[in-house]
């Protein structure tokens, strides 16, 4: 929303129920503060990515970036996410059986890339008992989302911000803050190109490649090249532009673009409207794509941390496994 980004005039009409949700905050914090309601705190460190701000920010990319450097490390981790947008409700665990309509699209993206265990709920308490019970050796827990859900008590805050920054700076709904800013983070990463503050930056961007539903990688020159059929892309994302544009500064011609809402499920989605293109989409878009079009394309998304976010993480993540008993 425009006016998120700038307090005009549809700001300062919604300045007053900002001032609601202020206090509202402000009292459930309290609360837990002051152990009316509880915090479960778990046996395994819990690592939480997060916005401040409504909108997608690019949080899945560095949760990603996150398993696999665990994994690379050889430590046990597990994920957990609400599942925003799926057609199941309670707590389910997510394979490459399950539909990603049913147990939302980003977690089914993470569970395909990493092949972690990786549960949904509504409540993020109830995925990571479900997941622990399952998997007791995890020794990590990683939060896609939920900086806000006090509920899960947590090790380690990293916040992620795109070029939005804060934006107008004011709460929800005359603003994008989802709660009061500034607050402590431990760990801030800017995907932007223009961050608003101090913090670590990430860099993303498209590989020179997309894959297939069955994994087999297409260069993208293969997509230009003479005599290839034309491209639509569409994306299903906060900000599809933004995919668009990074197609084409990869050199991929594209013939027609389709911007959906977030986290589209394509159940109206007809491929004989687009006959004669080839699809290509975001990988997020491509696990709810591919049972109904198989030959799209997907291209990852690469998200390179800097050396220095990686020592500051690996220096908490120490003291957190040593803090820890032994599983």
């Amino acid at each position: 929303m425009q006016h998120w980004l700038r307090r005009d005039w549809a700001a300062w009409l919604l300045w007053p129920l900002s001032l609601l949700y202020r206090v509202a905050f402000g009292v459930r914090q309290t609360l837990y503060r002051w152990h009316w309601l509880a915090s479960m705190r778990l046996p395994v460190s819990v690592v939480v990515v997060g916005n401040v701000v409504a909108g997608g920010a690019g949080k899945t990319p560095v949760v990603l970036a996150l398993v696999e450097h665990l994994q690379q490390r050889g430590v046990a981790v597990g994920v957990i996410a609400r599942g925003y947008g799926r057609s199941s409700t309670g707590c389910e665990q997510v394979t490459l059986n399950r539909a990603a309509q049913e147990v939302g699209d980003e977690p089914a993206l993470i569970q395909r890339r990493t092949g972690v265990p990786v549960f949904v709920a509504e409540q993020r308490v109830q995925a990571a008992q479900a997941l622990l019970h399952a998997y007791p050796q995890t020794q990590v827990i990683v939060s896609d989302d939920g900086l806000q859900h006090l509920a899960l008590a947590r090790d380690l805050e990293i916040g992620v911000f795109d070029d939005r920054g804060v934006g107008n700076g004011w709460l929800l709904p005359a603003g994008p803050l989802r709660e009061p800013w500034p607050r402590p983070l431990d760990l801030v990463l800017h995907t932007g190109n223009h961050p608003a503050f101090d913090g670590f930056q990430a860099r993303r961007s498209l590989a020179p490649y997309a894959i297939d539903a069955q994994g087999t990688r297409v260069p993208l020159a293969d997509l230009a090249a003479p005599g290839a059929s034309p491209v639509l892309a569409l994306a299903a994302i906060a900000r599809p532009e933004a995919f668009f544009a990074m197609l084409r500064a990869q050199g991929v011609p594209l013939a027609q673009t389709l911007a959906l809402p977030d986290h589209f499920d394509f159940s109206s989605f007809h491929r004989n409207d687009y006959g004669g293109y080839r699809l290509i989409c975001t990988e997020k878009d491509a696990v709810k794509l591919w049972p109904l079009c198989p030959d799209a394309l997907a291209v990852p998304l690469q998200c390179e941390l800097p050396e220095a976010f990686w020592s500051a993480f690996d220096k908490r993540l120490e003291t957190l496994l040593s803090s820890r008993p032994a599983q």
